[in-house]
């Protein structure tokens, strides 16, 4: 499916089905709202799935491993030959995101969509490779603008397979050295924020690493001009492969009524690509967790998301997303298994705020 496709076929929240959801909750035997968050959440999910009783039971994590030619200008502490490393270890089982998804019950498809590597002959590791990573954006432009389309595609289309194959739930993950400094890169634009406004210490900078950051992005910003109007343009000149794939993951989600639940804050950049591209995809997204990163709460705040979670975390690959998982399916047993006020003949919760008895 071509991106003016997917475009062309974004589904709107089912309302009769959330009304339902929210009648249920409403309805089993706590106080009203009493479940905060996670009760919004289920009637989003009822409102994108179509159904009061939404099936959750198959979960995926996509992870996006991409190089950033950027990091030949300093802004990160490993080179990048660790992200092949890690793209290989997802696709054996052997990293934080795969431990955690065991437990959860949930599948991780890990994906080379640029690579500054061959990793044809890893098993388990999904071959989507529109480039060998992107070009360094202080000097030149991370890609073409026909390649951050096609990775918008490559992310829609995997969508679409996972769906095919039964899976109801996804989560967007991401791999690659370098990725904090594109993302904020990206959010800069989109926001129209200067760099220290957006910018943080990824894996762990000193100051002057720090610094050295901001003054890329700056740069690569002031270089290209990248038209904030037009976010494959963004993705084009100073963004990254992981991050157009992940958008192109969230337009997935909106086209094939599937939930996508958002990692940390290159995955919510990559959720305000997608949503500049197509506003209505917010309503098909699920933030899961406040990253440290600066950027994180200011993106999720310019699109109206809240997480669950507050954990100080900022590993990636789709850890904050896969942590909410079982969360999802404590609220799922809640709606389908818990006694009603009419079951136990009670007197319901009235809203706060309403009549005194």
């Amino acid at each position: 499916m071509t991106l003016t496709q997917a475009l062309g076929r974004l589904r709107t929240p089912v309302r009769p089905a959330m009304d339902r959801m929210q009648r249920r909750m409403d309805s089993i035997v706590k106080p009203l709202g009493s479940l905060g968050l996670l009760e919004r959440h289920m009637v989003k999910i009822a409102g994108i799935t179509g159904t009061a009783h939404p099936d959750l039971q198959s979960k995926a994590v996509v992870v996006f491993c991409a190089d950033n030619g950027v990091v030949e200008q300093g802004v990160a502490q490993s080179t990048r030959e660790v992200t092949r490393i890690v793209a290989e270890n997802l696709a054996g089982g052997d990293t934080c995101v795969c431990a955690m998804a065991r437990v959860a019950g949930a599948r991780v498809v890990p994906v080379d969509v640029g690579v500054a590597a061959d990793t044809a002959g890893i098993p388990g590791l999904a071959q989507r490779k529109v480039r060998y990573g992107t070009g360094d954006f202080s000097r030149e432009p991370a890609m073409t603008r026909k390649e951050a389309r096609q990775i918008v595609e490559v992310g829609v289309n995997l969508a679409g397979e996972l769906h095919a194959q039964g899976v109801n739930m996804l989560a967007t993950g991401e791999m690659g050295i370098g990725n904090t400094t594109t993302a904020a890169a990206v959010a800069a634009v989109l926001l129209d924020l200067p760099p220290q406004r957006v910018c943080g210490r990824g894996s762990g900078l000193t100051d002057r690493m720090l610094a050295r950051k901001i003054q890329v992005i700056g740069g690569g910003v002031a270089l290209h001009r990248p038209d904030p109007a037009d976010p494959l343009d963004v993705l084009a000149k100073v963004g990254g492969l992981d991050i157009a794939g992940m958008a192109g993951l969230c337009i997935g989600g909106a086209v094939y009524g599937v939930p996508v639940v958002l990692d940390g804050v290159i995955s919510c950049v990559a959720a305000l690509v997608a949503c500049r591209l197509a506003p209505g995809v917010v309503d098909f997204l699920l933030p899961s967790h406040l990253s440290e990163e600066p950027a994180a709460a200011l993106v999720l705040e310019e699109l109206g998301l809240r997480p669950i979670l507050n954990a100080g975390l900022r590993l990636g690959e789709g850890t904050g997303a896969v942590a909410t998982f079982p969360l999802y399916d404590m609220m799922s047993a809640s709606c389908e298994t818990m006694v009603t006020f009419a079951d136990e003949d009670m007197e319901p919760y009235r809203p706060l705020g309403g009549p005194a008895s």
